[in-house]
């Protein structure tokens, strides 16, 4: 017995049944018939009514596989077809086909069967010349809502850095002792280290503006708090250092202090890995790196002027002045940036509220990713377990792991232990005042020369060169320092420029890095991760932060300032030797980039 396939048509026989025929290579004693165009898909999916074309909308297609004898020629035996259907349909489980139709026609058999068609359609597709698709890449895909974002960015950011200075300052006030405001950074960066994936696979499930504008006004009610706590402590009578830690104003304090820099951290990674990729585009690479080098500026430029506002109060103003100027500044701002986050969204055609793949899965997934309320404990274990997991399974990890290193050097840099080590050097305030600002307007310039080198040399090929212009400033600055020469005021100026200029390679790779995340980190998981990876970075920062609480003498400044170089050359070797031997997945997010695919 010999398979075979029959096909008729109810009315007149079309030309498309004279272009049937037995297949050539095949045996005596079976006949074969093909419908497979020359240029389309060989496994006959125009037979499925869903991607049948327009103009066969009207035909009722029954096709049949059946056990019959050789025919011997389709085309000749018309006739004995139609009278066959009947027994065709009685032996066979699979109906026949049936053309309710004359109107398949040579022309449309032709058009399908002829070999020119397709390639007509493919060579009139236009191709854009380079600088068109320079041009492209470089327009945003929602410039309105992007400058909303700045907006509330620029809002948001400025009452959150004004009072990350505000409260180290205001209670330090109260007690000459650093301790309470140690025990409370600590237990902020705890908060980071523990909370950050929890909230951020909260961020990932939810809907874009609901949680952005939740989270805000939760920050905003926590500052407010710890405003009234640390006013509260300066009107009560002093008490000494050991006690305050104990008192019932410091617990609420430290609880408030945790959930604010929480939400503040979620706040940023959303603004920073979601929306600016949604609102400038995946597709468009020098839109979304100018995007973040704005981003980036707003932010420092919200740092100096947050630091300079509060503290041109703090020295003509009592503490308690200061702290209820804050507030009234918090409490404006809030309504602020809750309406321009619904500017943006309706600016930017509601491209915000484009579901997540999280929130797009089927019923029995969607149920699975809902939190657990039932046991809390559990659920937060398991979706920290989550967070690690995911961030270690990311593809872009060798390139998050070095933005994580750079972490570990908070020595040569702005910070608190470099201040410390330049007053017990002798230095004049006023230097180390202009120290920090300068380290602070290098980071705004490495945003505009940040742009210019994506633009140049890629996405990762500038990552590369920000780490390595970092990594050789700081080796020159430790070389000067182990010199022996800061004694004298050159040498001294001479290191303090070095580190001031790699700031520059520093904020360059944190603007190309933010990119390079946005890219290879999928929609669906860039809360989690992005927290997550904050987490971690808190908690390189905790470490290095605890080996200069043991090694706390001046005299080991210069271990310290190694160390921290180690971890900068690390991270420079780590990304570099991923860019040599990258993996097909890293490959594939990255195939428009030079040397990369």
């Amino acid at each position: 017995m010999a398979m075979g396939v029959v096909i008729m048509a109810h009315g007149q026989p079309s030309a498309a049944l004279h272009r049937l025929h037995t297949h050539p290579d095949s045996p005596s004693s079976s006949s074969y018939l093909r419908l497979r165009p020359p240029h389309f898909s060989s496994s006959g999916r125009w037979l499925n009514p869903h991607f049948a074309p327009a103009r066969l909308d009207a035909f009722s297609l029954k096709c049949s596989l059946t056990s019959i004898d050789v025919l011997d020629s389709v085309a000749t035996a018309t006739e004995e077809v139609f009278e066959d259907t009947a027994s065709l349909e009685s032996n066979c489980s699979i109906p026949v086909v049936h053309l309710k139709s004359d109107t398949l026609e040579t022309e449309g058999i032709n058009l399908l069967v002829g070999g020119t068609y397709v390639d007509t359609i493919l060579t009139a597709l236009p191709v854009l010349s380079e600088e068109e698709q320079n041009a492209i890449a470089a327009t945003p895909a929602h410039p309105a809502g992007l400058y909303a974002l700045y907006a509330s960015c620029l809002a948001g950011n400025l009452v959150e850095q004004l009072w990350n200075f505000a409260w180290p300052a205001a209670i330090s006030l109260i007690h000459p002792s650093l301790l309470p405001v140690a025990v409370l950074g600590f237990f902020a960066k705890v908060a980071v280290i523990v909370g950050g994936p929890l909230v951020g696979k909260l961020m990932d499930y939810f809907p874009r503006v609901p949680a952005y504008n939740c989270l805000t006004m939760v920050q905003g009610a926590a500052q407010l708090l710890s405003v009234g706590m640390i006013i509260h402590a300066h009107t009560i009578h002093p008490t000494p250092v050991s006690s305050v830690l104990v008192q019932p104003w410091f617990v609420v304090l430290v609880i408030a202090l945790a959930v604010e820099r929480l939400c503040g951290l979620a706040l940023g990674v959303a603004m920073e890995r979601d929306w600016v990729v949604l609102l400038a585009g995946t597709s468009r690479p020098i839109a979304l790196a100018q995007a973040n080098a704005i981003l980036s500026r707003i932010d420092l430029l919200c740092e100096i002027a947050g630091a300079s506002l509060f503290g041109i109060f703090l020295s003509q103003h009592e503490p308690v002045t200061c702290l209820k100027l804050a507030a009234g500044l918090m409490i404006w701002s809030l309504p602020v940036v809750v309406v321009l986050t619904w500017l943006t969204n309706m600016l930017s055609a509601g491209v915000l509220d484009r579901a997540k793949c999280s929130q797009c899965c089927c019923g029995s997934s969607a149920a699975d990713s809902i939190p657990d309320t039932s046991n809390i404990f559990a659920t937060s274990v398991e979706v920290i377990k989550n967070g690690w997991f995911e961030y270690i399974q990311q593809p872009v990890l060798p390139a998050s792991l070095a933005y994580v290193l750079l972490y570990f050097n908070v020595v040569l840099a702005p910070g608190s232990l470099m201040t410390a080590f330049l007053t017990q050097h002798g230095l004049n305030p006023t230097l180390i005042g202009g120290f920090s600002g300068l380290c602070a307007f290098m980071g705004v310039a490495a945003t505009f020369v940040s742009a210019k080198m994506v633009k140049r040399l890629g996405i990762l090929k500038a990552g590369a060169a920000g780490l390595i212009f970092q990594a050789s400033l700081l080796t020159l600055a430790v070389a000067v320092y182990w010199s022996g020469s800061l004694s004298q005021k050159v040498p001294v100026l001479f290191f303090l420029c070095l580190i001031v200029l790699s700031r520059l390679g520093h904020m360059s790779y944190d603007v190309v890095g933010a990119q390079i995340l946005q890219t290879g980190i999928p929609a669906s998981k860039v809360n989690l991760i992005g927290t997550t990876e904050v987490a971690v970075a808190s908690l390189a920062e905790s470490a290095m932060l605890g080996v200069a609480i043991i090694a706390n003498d001046v005299s080991n400044f210069g271990v310290l300032a190694v160390l921290s170089l180690l971890s900068v050359v690390g991270a420079t070797c780590l990304y570099c030797s991923w860019l040599k031997s990258p993996t097909d997945t890293q490959r594939s997010l990255f195939s428009s980039e030079p040397g990369f695919s």
